[in-house]
């Protein structure tokens, strides 16, 4: 009663990394909160699957394994959810906020009423005080994410509905194994209590899925470019250095609304959360929503003329000096010393 739950996505028989990542995030939470953390897991072919969830600290994880609750759809998975939360009454539910969490989370917490914060970018738990009623809750899920296209912080709470219900991009949280021995509780479900047959009037006849044409989020080394790069070809320099150190390339925001990169290379509050071991900016000013995106990377190198840009003030390491010239000389360096 009254637990952290995450809904674990599925592909097949391996656990989502985006909820691997929340498990993390949502022992922390429990933690914080004295409660227990549960894990949700609905598939096909689920033997096992426990083995997955159980190291990052959960401490019970229900199981639903029917044929029909693989691949995803929208009514078995939602009929899962409301009638276990119904039966549980957990304060807070997290989920992906991939195209399952997108498509099931609205669905849950409006058969709950119970609010939804959609892409939020950090979780934290605090009390409120509604000075008009003249009361002070305590223990509030706070859910933080980017508003008004990622000028302002807003930051969201659902005092009085519960569960408190949350989706959170990937990539934002970290995944970290609490304990590989970690013991918890494993419950099986009959399905057929929760779900209708009715509730499978969706059939997958055919599936498809493409596989992603970078891994900006996995990469060790990311050279990202801003405005100041000043054009589409210019970048092509990026991914002329990104392919001789073996890394992604990335944009901000600017530089793509200016069409000199894909969106899907978008980082920062409404792109991509990226933590690599080195990053290598290149004409990137810095404004917030940008850095919130890549501020955890393990080493910074600005590239930029303007000596006051405010990347500047997070980088380990400044080159005053445009794109175009300090880039080549990189290449060719790197080419010379690389033999």
């Amino acid at each position: 009663m009254n637990n952290v739950f995450v809904y674990c996505e599925i592909e097949g028989t391996t656990i989502a990394d985006v909820s691997l990542e929340l498990l993390t995030k949502g022992r922390k939470l429990a933690n914080q909160l004295g409660c227990q953390l549960e894990a949700v897991v609905a598939g096909s072919g689920l033997e096992g699957v426990e083995s997955q969830v159980l190291p990052y600290g959960v401490d019970k994880v229900h199981v639903f394994d029917a044929p029909g609750l693989f691949p995803y759809t929208s009514l078995p998975h939602s009929s899962v959810l409301i009638n276990l939360f119904k039966e549980e009454k957990p304060q807070i539910c997290l989920m992906g906020a991939t195209v399952i969490g997108r498509d099931l989370g609205p669905r849950v917490s409006s058969a709950l009423t119970s609010g939804l914060t959609a892409d939020c970018t950090s979780l934290e738990i605090g009390p409120h005080e509604d000075k008009r009623a003249g009361i002070t809750y305590e223990n509030l899920l706070y859910q933080i994410r980017p508003a008004f296209g990622g000028n302002i912080v807003a930051t969201i709470i659902n005092p009085e509905h519960r569960p408190q219900m949350a989706t959170v991009r990937e990539g934002v949280m970290k995944k970290e194994i609490l304990d590989a021995n970690y013991k918890g509780e494993v419950v099986k479900h009959d399905v057929a209590k929760y779900v209708s047959d009715a509730d499978y009037v969706v059939k997958v006849i055919d599936r498809h899925v493409e596989k992603a044409k970078h891994n900006l989020k996995g990469a060790p080394i990311v050279v990202a470019g801003g405005y100041g790069v000043g054009s589409k070809e210019n970048f092509n320099l990026l991914f002329e250095l990104a392919k001789e150190l073996h890394a992604e390339v990335g944009a901000s925001r600017a530089a793509v609304d200016a069409g000199f990169c894909d969106h899907d290379r978008q980082i920062g509050q409404t792109g991509l959360t990226v933590r690599p071991k080195l990053y290598i900016a290149c004409g990137i000013s810095g404004q917030i929503q940008h850095i919130a995106g890549m501020q955890d990377a393990g080493i910074i190198i600005s590239i930029n003329n303007d000596e006051n840009a405010p990347i500047n003030t997070i980088a380990d390491y400044v080159i005053n000096g445009s794109v175009e010239e300090v880039i080549p000389k990189m290449i060719k360096y790197y080419k010379q010393n690389s033999k």
